[in-house]
C-alpha cells in the first residue's frame, strides 16, 4: 500500500513554499520521499533545513513570479541542479480586499498576475518538460472562491475561478500524454492570508458556524491531498479540484 503514495526519486517544485500552506505541502512531499525545490521571493534557511530532515534533497530558489520572461531560465536552472521536475505545486498567491465599486486596477492586475497568470504559465513552462518525459503531476491551488464569490475580494475570486477552469482545460489536453493536472481548494485556513478574518470576531464566528468540522483548517491539513495527487495512487485522476475545507461546501 505504501508504494501507492511513495514519491522516492521524484522532484517536486513548490511555489510559495517558504511559509503557510506552501511550506507544509513541501514538507509533506518530502515526508513521502520527494526531493523538493522551494520557490519564493524570500526563503528562510529553516525551511530548507526542515525539508532535508526527511533525508531528501532541497533547493531554494528566490524568484519573483511576475518575471514571466525568466520562466524558461528558471526551469533550466532547476533541471541543472536536480536533473528533472516530476511534480509542480502552484501554491503562491496574494490577496487584496476592497469594495467592488472601488477596486483599483493596479490591485486587480497584481492579484490576477500572481494567482492566475503565473500558475498558468508555470504549467505551460514546466508542462512542456513533463510532456517531453511523458510523466508529470501538476497540482494547482484553487480556493473555496473557485466555487463561490466571497465578499470584497472580486479579483481573488476571479483568479481562483480561472485556476479551476484552466486546470480542467490542461487536463483535457495532457491526460493522454502522461501528465496529470488537478487542483486542491483549501477552505478557511489559519494562515497569514486570513489574519483579518480571524481578527473579526463576528466573521470568525459566522465562518466557524458554517464549517461542519467545527474548526479552521491548519496548514498541515493540506498534506494528504497533495501527496495523493502527486503519487501513483492518483494516476487515473485528472482535471478535478479536491476541496480541503472541513465540509464547508457540503453545507
Amino acid at each position: 500500500m505504501n508504494k501507492l503514495f511513495d514519491l522516492t526519486g521524484k522532484v517536486a517544485v513548490v511555489t510559495g513554499g517558504n511559509r503557510g500552506l506552501g511550506k507544509e505541502m513541501a514538507l509533506g512531499l518530502a515526508s513521502a520521499g520527494a526531493d523538493v525545490v522551494v520557490i519564493a521571493r524570500k526563503i528562510e534557511k529553516q525551511v530548507i533545513e526542515d525539508i532535508e530532515k526527511h533525508g531528501v534533497k532541497a533547493l531554494a530558489v528566490e524568484f519573483d513570479l511576475v518575471d514571466f520572461h525568466l520562466y524558461d531560465e528558471l526551469l533550466q536552472q532547476i533541471i541543472a541542479a536536480m536533473g528533472k521536475v516530476d511534480i509542480l505545486v502552484n501554491n503562491a498567491g496574494v490577496q487584496k480586499r476592497h469594495n467592488a465599486e472601488e477596486f483599483p486596477k493596479d490591485d486587480w492586475d497584481f492579484v490576477m498576475d500572481v494567482n492566475a497568470n503565473a500558475p498558468f504559465f508555470f504549467c505551460q513552462t514546466f508542462g512542456k518538460h513533463m510532456l517531453d518525459k511523458g510523466y508529470g503531476k501538476i497540482i494547482n491551488l484553487a480556493s473555496l472562491l473557485s466555487f463561490q464569490g466571497g465578499l470584497r475580494v472580486p479579483a481573488y475570486a476571479a483568479s481562483k475561478g480561472a485556476v479551476m477552469q484552466f486546470t480542467k482545460a490542461l487536463s483535457n489536453e495532457w491526460a493522454s500524454r502522461g501528465v496529470n493536472v488537478n487542483a486542491v481548494a483549501p477552505g478557511y485556513m489559519n494562515t497569514e492570508m486570513n489574519t483579518a478574518l480571524l481578527a473579526d470576531e463576528t466573521r470568525n464566528r459566522q465562518i466557524l458556524d458554517r464549517i461542519p468540522a467545527g474548526r479552521w483548517g491548519q496548514a498541515t491539513d493540506m498534506q494528504g491531498a497533495v501527496i495523493f495527487l502527486a503519487s501513483p495512487a492518483a494516476d487515473y485522476v485528472h482535471g478535478i479540484t479536491i476541496p480541503v475545507d472541513g465540509g464547508w461546501l457540503g453545507r
